[in-house]
């Protein structure tokens, strides 16, 4: 709570000290939800939780000069006892009426709501669909290029980004060097079609990992450095589209991201997702399924004496094992406006997990998503 109203504080300085420059908005998702059952699911279980994907956020921006702009956001996470981060923080300089240049902190243009990503108001769903928006990152360090114009009737808007990460994922640490990212979307009235390619050198430590990693090299270097995930090549490749006919819609994205020279199997995802709207009323229905249960060094593995390849099997299995996944998830949701930039939605997803003899388990969640 202190760091909030410090991140408050900072934010109302900088408006006083130019305040007819200074533009602010902010966002908000008061999300609770429940297993119901001994299952647990994106870290609900049987008990009520409300800070599992509950946000408050602040966005602020000013002009320069008349074609520089620079923007920060701050977000603070219920899952992260509410402390505050700089999620954005970056200067844009306007160079044509079609072309933008970002240095600093931003967010990748991966998927097709990335700018949007946390800002639940904007789209129909409690929470956008995990197997595909929960990446390593979301978020560079660098320089992203933006183009935008009109071809005919169709939109067409190209992006680029280079630089850097550095984020916990797994109960480790990784980061990317070197990282890239072009992307290209077509949109008319109705119909937007987009696809997406990133490139980075990563390397991932884990306190857990690392000793069982540092075992095995020392009695099959190359099998070790095979299963040693530093600065390896990660490929990131994503395609989707959207139709929007006024009362019904469709979407549907698919994303695979490929680490080769590591136990990382290649993690293959998407989502369909269809609704409609009815007055203040937009049921719809989402089903994902995600794939990453290939087993990974067998080759290296088998190359080895019989006996010492025997010997480090389960380690090698054990690492494997740790990432593997496989599961499908089938979501209904309902949303409603409730009043002007304030909505209420509603959902219950059925999760089953293709590893585990098929084990599901079922998710209700509650949600409300305002903007100001």
């Amino acid at each position: 709570m202190k760091k909030v109203l410090l991140a408050t504080a900072m934010t109302a300085a900088l408006i006083s000290s130019a305040q007819a420059e200074v533009r602010i908005n902010g966002f908000a998702n008061v999300v609770v939800g429940s297993t119901g059952s001994d299952e647990s699911l994106y870290g609900y279980d049987d008990n009520f939780s409300f800070s599992e994907e509950s946000l408050f956020a602040l966005q602020a921006s000013s002009d320069i000069n008349e074609r520089m702009t620079a923007t920060v956001q701050i977000l603070a996470r219920g899952v992260n006892d509410y402390d505050v981060d700089f999620e954005w923080a970056y200067v844009t300089y306007q160079a044509t009426n079609t072309t933008s240049i970002s240095a600093g902190r931003f967010r990748v243009p991966l998927f097709r709501f990335s700018d949007s990503l946390d800002v639940g108001y904007s789209h129909h769903w409690v929470a956008a669909p995990r197997n595909v928006y929960d990446v390593p990152f979301n978020d560079l360090d660098g320089f992203r290029f933006d183009y935008s114009d009109f071809v005919g009737d169709w939109q067409v808007s190209v992006g680029a980004a280079v630089g850097t990460f550095d984020n916990e994922v797994s109960g480790g640490d990784i980061e990317g060097d070197n990282t890239y990212m072009v992307s290209a979307e077509v949109a008319n009235d109705w119909l937007s079609l987009r696809t997406v390619y990133g490139r980075s050198k990563v390397t991932f430590s884990q306190p857990q990992l690392d000793p069982v990693v540092d075992q095995i090299a020392q009695a099959a270097p190359e099998l070790g450095e095979f299963l040693r995930m530093n600065d390896d090549t990660a490929e990131f490749y994503g395609v989707g589209l959207e139709a929007d006919l006024s009362s019904f819609f469709f979407g549907a994205e698919y994303t695979e991201i490929e680490i080769a020279d590591s136990y990382t199997p290649t993690d293959t995802a998407w989502y369909v997702t269809a609704g409609f709207r009815a007055g203040n009323w937009t049921p719809s229905i989402t089903y994902e399924s995600f794939e990453g249960d290939e087993v990974k060094g067998l080759d290296q593995l088998n190359a080895l004496p019989p006996q010492l390849a025997a010997g480090l099997r389960p380690a090698v299995l054990g690492i494997n094992a740790q990432f593997a996944e496989s599961f499908t998830v089938a979501t209904a949701t309902l949303r409603y406006e409730f009043d002007a930039n304030v909505a209420l939605k509603a959902d219950v997803s059925r999760y089953t997990d293709e590893l585990r003899n098929d084990e599901e388990s079922t998710l209700v969640r509650f949600a409300i998503n305002y903007v100001f």
